[in-house]
């Protein structure tokens, strides 16, 4: 862009320099592809993410039924659908089951995954295998690890099997129990994330100086102390960002209650997005089942912001 400037002989028009201008327009070319680029991200998301949790809000303040869905437009009916959750006595309870299972599933995952970190951490053949072990654990589709599960935990299965060896006279009920159901989903929701936990936290490791830990030996510092005052404050970062996550797939849990349980015996693994499930696609009851996915969304929207602020701060 010019400029003007007066001077003795009026108004001196002033040009910009060549390069500059060049460095302007190749600025502009390149925020333009960039935009470009965006637009089908963004298109996507869009058509696949927010028209769905939009059309799910609208959904859960109106009465939606399998005579309904098709037809509109849909009855209005306010905040019914959430209070009727409450007044029925299947939202409460479903909110303390799924607090349970996050609270297994975080304190377990964590935990675990630190623990196999650590042994990660080390060379040798054992540790390969167990890293190879644990990639497979990963991998593996959520479908065929809670069908597996369910085998190692029926009856006859190798848990029981084991217990009665030890001189159980009948077998755990793990998977039919009120009780045992729920923490068997949790425990198999934990032993899922532990794999993943340990590959975050062996790479956090993997990024500590050696000589830290040469320095630390010299001053005598036992395997212990290594881990108390370097290796967990190394990971202290690390830990927030992978709570938060542990914490979303913990409050997620559908697969396995899907694939184990289904949502029994009864009502015991009947967690917040089960319940949902089964009140839109099982009942039919596509509003009722919305307000109860709306309450879950609530909840992973919350998180889903404490995750943005935790990478913002440890970017910053």
């Amino acid at each position: 862009m010019a400029t003007m400037t007066s001077g003795r002989h009026g108004i001196i028009r002033v040009g910009r320099r060549p390069g500059r201008d060049r460095g302007d327009v190749r600025a502009q070319r390149n925020s333009l592809r960039r935009t470009v680029f965006l637009v089908p991200g963004i298109a996507l998301l869009g058509l696949l993410g927010v028209y769905p949790l939009i059309q799910l809000v609208w959904m859960a303040f109106h009465r939606v039924t399998s005579a309904t869905i098709n037809s509109g437009p849909w009855e209005w009916v306010g905040l019914d659908n959430f209070v009727q959750g409450f007044q029925l006595g299947e939202t409460g309870p479903a909110i303390t089951r799924t607090l349970v299972v996050v609270a297994i599933v975080t304190v377990f995952g964590m935990v675990g995954g630190f623990a196999a970190a650590v042994a990660l951490r080390t060379s040798g053949w054992w540790s390969s295998a167990l890293l190879a072990l644990m990639v497979f654990v990963w991998a593996l589709p959520p479908v065929v690890n809670g069908s597996v599960w369910k085998f190692l935990l029926s009856d006859n299965g190798l848990v029981n099997a084991i217990v009665m060896a030890l001189g159980r006279s009948t077998p755990i009920p793990f998977l039919y129990d009120t009780n045992w159901a729920l923490l068997s989903v949790a425990f198999v929701g934990a032993f899922a994330v532990i794999p993943f936990n340990a590959l975050v936290f062996r790479a956090a490791l993997l990024a500590v100086d050696p000589e830290i830990f040469e320095a630390a030996a010299l001053d005598g510092v036992n395997r212990w102390g290594e881990v108390r005052h370097i290796m967990m404050p190394s990971v202290r970062p690390t830990s927030l960002v992978l709570l938060v996550l542990t914490m979303v797939y913990a409050f997620r849990s559908f697969d396995f209650i899907f694939v184990m349980t289904y949502g029994g015996p009864g009502t015991a693994t009947n967690t917040l997005p089960f319940l949902g499930f089964l009140q839109a696609f099982a009942r039919f009851n596509f509003g009722y089942g919305a307000a109860t996915s709306v309450l879950a969304v609530i909840v992973v929207l919350v998180l889903a912001v404490i995750y943005a602020r935790s990478i913002r701060k440890e970017e910053a």
